[in-house]
């Protein structure tokens, strides 16, 4: 491992000033991501300041929404009854992300920034313009079978791993930050970068930019997560979807879709969004929403089976969300197998 120094922070504004002046320190809280890429070599901060300590860890009640400490953990956060009651999707997205010992320890603000599980990011030995810019995209002529769809370049197309972004994106969830520069809100769907020429940059945070909190806005809609995984054993989705729908009686007010595994940041599937308002949901037009939400993917060599899937996918979740069909299994429950393709077998969260 590279050799760093560890130190405690007193203070969010100690903290961001002792990151900001260094252009080699990072945060760490949780870590449950971060030290696997100490350990892997891939991650090399001459300083890691813990924030861990900060009280930044209440989750409230907030504006008819819900606030989120972010030093609160996933488990706190699944099993928060406000967020069962009235997001459930971030319940089902946290429960079918990781293992109890992991929720236990990840924080809700380390969640959505964890690194993407590109194979080639973590091998030193391949070229991987997000590791080491300028240095080429093994993925691209690679096996690329978990790699995107959509908004990928000729520098990078991996995908973002992190379930709990998805469904804050479908959730239009706010990030509160404090920062060299003050403090600000991010919108979370506009929160992570598509990889451009600049695929290291995952965020639009500043060098130095702490998350404090993210807020749940008043919602009084339906929501629900799924998604598909390699193995029944905790794993990172090869296509998820998390859909929120506010009805006005029989019909679909506003939809909001974002996508999983298939960009390099949660996708908001807009042509679908705009195709539900103002209809009556029925089978058919799930159908002729989850066929525009993929109209514009981009296969690569290996990962044409990803349409189908996350198509199929999107389908099941909009029946359950609506009503149409009920929900198959405990909340967080994911599928190891290609829906509507091979047998399925159910995942559910310890």
């Amino acid at each position: 491992m590279h050799p760093f120094q560890y130190q405690r922070a007193e203070s969010g504004d100690q903290a961001v000033a002792v990151v900001a002046k260094n252009p080699d320190a990072a945060f760490i809280a949780g870590g449950t991501s971060q030290v696997d890429l100490l350990k892997e070599g891939v991650h090399q901060p001459s300083l890691l300041v813990d924030v861990a300590g900060l009280p930044l860890r209440q989750i409230t009640d907030f504006e008819g929404g819900v606030r989120i400490g972010a030093n609160a953990t996933n488990t706190e956060a699944a099993y928060y009854p406000a967020i069962q009651a009235r997001y459930p999707a971030v319940s089902e997205a946290l429960l079918a992300g990781a293992s109890v010992q992991i929720r236990n320890m990840a924080t809700m603000a380390g969640n959505p920034l964890q690194r993407t599980r590109c194979p080639y990011f973590r091998d030193l030995d391949q070229p991987c313009n997000k590791r080491t810019p300028g240095s080429g995209c093994a993925a691209i002529g690679g096996y690329n079978h978990v790699h995107a769809l959509f908004g990928a370049s000729a520098a990078c197309v991996a995908t973002h791993p992190s379930d709990l972004a998805v469904a804050l994106s479908a959730l239009d969830a706010r990030v509160q930050t404090t920062g060299p520069r003050g403090s600000r809100t991010i919108a979370f769907p506009d929160l992570h970068r598509l990889p451009g020429t600049t695929p290291h940059l995952d965020t639009v945070l500043e060098h130095g930019e702490l998350i404090t909190s993210i807020d749940l806005p008043a919602f009084a809609g339906r929501s629900h997560y799924l998604k598909v995984r390699e193995r029944a054993s905790y794993a990172y989705a090869l296509a998820s979807c998390a859909v929120a729908l506010e009805m006005d009686g029989a019909k679909i007010k506003r939809a909001r879709i974002a996508l999983g595994g298939v960009a390099h940041k949660p996708w908001r599937a807009t042509p679908a969004e705009a195709l539900l308002a103002g209809q009556q949901p029925t089978e058919k037009l799930f159908q002729a929403a989850a066929a525009a939400a993929f109209a514009d993917a981009k296969p690569l060599e290996h990962n044409a089976y990803k349409i189908p899937m996350g198509r199929n996918l999107l389908v099941r979740a909009l029946l359950e969300t609506s009503g149409l069909q009920p929900l198959q299994g405990p909340a967080g429950t994911a599928f190891a197998a290609s829906v509507g393709g091979m047998a399925g077998q159910v995942a559910t969260p310890n």
